[in-house]
This record gives structure tokens, sequence and C-alpha cells, in this order.
């Protein structure tokens, strides 16, 4: 049966009828990818992610990856060739100002900065040899988010949410979550983007203490009359999106019904009146430091998100005044790192913790992948007398749940933390394995713009196996 030939009790539109039939355009096109050249997808051990976004770029030396011949050599100069960063300001070798500590039947090594974290270390797969091509906080934050470091592309949430489509047609399959003083990391909302993904797969923005927490979600009519709008509209644009078949009237139009669903869901769901007083400590909200009880309310809100089927979840980091950085990225410290670091660490550390901990307990970590990573690292030398600089060469990030290998370790930098020497990986094999998880082959979702088929991994990209369990 055709789109067209559909009665009006079964189909209002060709959307709605996509949406009926297959979960809409994600499903369709997880179908395709994975009919295509006869590949089997891979099975699925996650439903939705949830990105930790450390913007600015956290120390690896100083947190997950434990150097000691920084310490023992510190104020020396450096043994090896530096590369040019980003200020050209360095300085000797810095040794670490953060004792390491080994957490868990794994004994994996954790900073003091991270020791809610550290208590978690059973659940954490730690990548060590993390790399990117570039050293500039805006081009880092697009290479991690899209796969590319410039303006245009889709990000990551996009992508998932074009491959897996929504589980919860009430709510955005893709939310970047605010609160406080958080705002974009540099490069804006074009991080969130869908590029030349259908409109619809772009994030929404929620504030977790804002009121309303999505703007301009109340309308000034009443529920009936904005429906009948609703139904006029879509009534006129039925023929309209048929004859002319482009994706962009498609997604407008699921966009508005989506947003007129949202209206109940998301004030519903952004209400944590219904927790109970041991969540809301467990995540920090209740703590004295407003800037880590923010923090705590978007990552207890990302919990209540996949519990209600958002495929992708980020959350956004607050900013600090002396010894952090920029606002929009507040882990950049070129100079105060122990005050700056210690600061945001103490913002993220609980409410991480305790996300991880309340989806253990509620079932929910075995198909929740978590993701903790900034764009790039920092350097082992100094800039200036107490900070660092940018360092693309080798840094650290972690996931947690959706069927990683908790208690691991892979890859390796080299003894001064500086450059991966040992399986070295990029951001398409972390973008790879996330898909993985998720039950997408990263070389199949793919979609035509400009006459080339584009995909969230380019041309790159290897699942990391090894942290798989």
């Amino acid at each position: 049966m055709s789109a067209d030939s559909l009665p009006d009790t079964c189909m209002n539109s060709r959307r709605r009828w996509l949406s009926t039939c297959s979960s809409g355009f994600g499903m369709l096109a997880l179908a395709g990818l994975r009919g295509r050249r006869g590949l089997a997808a891979p099975p699925a051990q996650a439903k939705s992610v949830i990105l930790c976004y450390m913007s600015g770029g956290v120390s690896q030396v100083d947190s997950f990856d434990p150097k000691p011949r920084l310490n023992r050599d510190h104020g020396q100069t450096m043994p090896v060739k530096v590369e040019r960063t980003q200020f050209n300001q360095n300085g000797k070798i810095f040794g670490s100002p953060f004792a390491f500590r080994r957490y868990g039947q794994s004994g994996l090594p954790v900073s003091d900065l991270f020791p809610h974290i550290g208590g978690c270390a059973d659940e954490l797969a730690v990548v060590r040899s993390m790399t990117t091509s570039v050293n500039e906080h805006a081009q880092g934050n697009f290479a991690m988010h899209t796969g590319f470091p410039f303006l245009g592309h889709p990000s990551a949430g996009a992508w998932i949410s074009y491959g897996l489509g929504s589980a919860n047609e009430n709510l955005p399959s893709y939310v970047v979550l605010r609160s406080g003083d958080a705002i974009a990391p540099h490069g804006g909302a074009g991080l969130f983007s869908s590029g030349f993904l259908p409109a619809q797969h772009q994030a929404s923005t929620v504030k977790a203490d804002g009121v309303p927490a999505v703007e301009n979600i109340r309308p000034a009519q009443s529920t009936e009359v904005q429906r009948r709008r609703l139904d006029f509209v879509r009534h006129l644009d039925r023929q309209f999106s048929v004859d002319l078949n482009n994706t962009h009237v498609e997604a407008a139009i699921e966009n508005y019904e989506t947003a007129f669903r949202m209206q109940a869901a998301v004030p519903e769901l952004c209400d944590l009146s219904g927790e109970t007083e041991a969540t809301l400590s467990l995540y920090g909200i209740d703590d004295a430091e407003p800037k880590k009880a923010a923090y705590g309310r978007q990552a207890l809100l990302a919990r209540k998100m996949v519990e209600q089927g958002v495929r992708f979840v980020e959350l956004s980091c607050l900013t600090y005044g002396i010894g952090a950085g920029g606002a929009a990225n507040p882990w950049d410290q070129h100079g105060e790192l122990e005050k700056g670091h210690a600061a945001m660490a103490r913002q993220v550390d609980q409410p991480i913790a305790g996300l991880i901990h309340d989806l253990r307990q509620r079932g929910l970590l075995d198909e929740t992948l978590i993701v903790f990573t900034g764009e790039f690292g920092r350097t082992p030398f100094s800039q200036g007398t107490n900070g660092r600089d940018h360092n693309p060469f080798g840094f650290s990030i972690w996931l947690a749940g959706g069927g990683v290998r908790g208690g691991s370790v892979y890859g390796a930098t080299d003894e001064l933390g500086y450059h991966a020497v040992e399986d070295v990986c990029t951001i398409y094999d972390l973008w790879a394995t996330v898909l993985h998880q998720l039950g997408i082959d990263h070389r199949q979702l793919t979609f035509r713009s400009g006459g080339r088929d584009y995909r969230l991994t380019d041309v790159h990209g290897h699942v990391l196996r090894q942290l798989l369990s």
C-alpha cells in the first residue's frame, strides 16, 4: 500500500505513516544499514548513551594516568622534543599535585581529584591512549562531537537518533542538559546540530534547574486550540510533503508534533519532587556547593531521561571563578591547575559516581553507556609556573556500563604521559565502539549529502573490542 492510499484515520501525513510502521526515519535507516552488503548488525548491548563532556580538557596525568617520573623529575627540562602548543609558553616538567590511589578489586589507579568516581573503578573502562588531530578548543569540540573539526556535520547524538529512532514519541531522542551558568563549549549550538541529517535529530536543550525547562514550551492557547491549529497545518502540509518528498519538510512536521507532546512530558520529567532524599543526596543535589548541586540535577535528570527512552543525553559543566578556565571551557587551566582542576572535579565527581550507582541499582547500567571525555588532554610540562597547555597526543577518557569491561585499562602513554605509545586510539575508534554497543555497525550508518556518503567515523574507526565484556 502506498502512502497516498492510506486512509485519513490511519495517516494524517507520510511522517505519521512512517512512524507507525517503523518508528520513523531512524528505524528505516537502521533497517537499511543492517541489510547492506549482507553484513549482520552487532547485537545491541546498550539502548542509550550519556556523555559527560569535560569541556576544556582534563589533565590525564592528574586524573587517570599516573606518571611517577613527573614527580621524580619535577622542575627538570623535558628530555624529549616538545611539540608546538597552543601558546608556546612552555616550562619544565610539572609533577602532579594530586596523589593516586588504587580502587576496587581491579586496583585501578585514580587520582584524589575523583574519590567518588574512584569508588566506581570496577565499572570503568579507561582508555589512556586517546588522541586527536587538533589542538584548539572549538576544533577539538567539533572533532569529538562530530568526527570533523569544523561546523556543518551531525553530532554523535544526532547520528544515534537517526540510526536508532525514537524510543519515546513524547520526548526528543537527543537532549543536551544545562544548569546554573553552564553554556555551550566553544563551537556553540553547532556542536549539537543534526547537520545534513533530518532536522528532528538535532539536540533539544533542557535546563535542569530552569522554569520552564525548555524555552517557549508552554503555548499561549489552550491545548485544544493548539491541537486544532496543528491539525490544520498538517492537513495543508500533507500533499505538499508527499509530492515534494523532502526530508526537511518531514522533519519540520515531526518537530512540531514532538514539541506538542513535550509540553506535558518534559515538565513532569524534570520534576524531582518524587525522588527520595537518599537519591538526592546520592547525586549531591543537597550539597551546600551550588555548582555541585546543579550538576547533580543534570546527572539525575540524565538517569530519568534514559529511563524514559531518550537515546543520547549530554551533560554540561558549570564554571568556577578563580583558578578555572573560561565559561565555555572550564577545565582549561593554563595557570593555577591545582585550584582549577580541584574545583571542577568537586563539581562533577559525586554526581557522576551517583549516576553510576543509581543506574546499577535500578538495573539500567548494563543498557546505558556512559562516556567521560574532553576535547584533548594536557601537557606533562608546565605552562608558565603552575598550569598545563593543550595536549592532543595522548590523553585519557573512560566508559562505563553498556557492556564494557569494568576495571580495565586500554592503551598507554609514554613514561611522561605525553604521547600515546600503545594501542593508539582515535575519536573514530571511540564512536565506532559506542555505535557497536548500540547494535550499529559504524561502517553502515551513512547518509548521502552533496554526492558523498558520510558517516560519524568518516572513513576510519575500529571497534575497541578489548574494552568489551
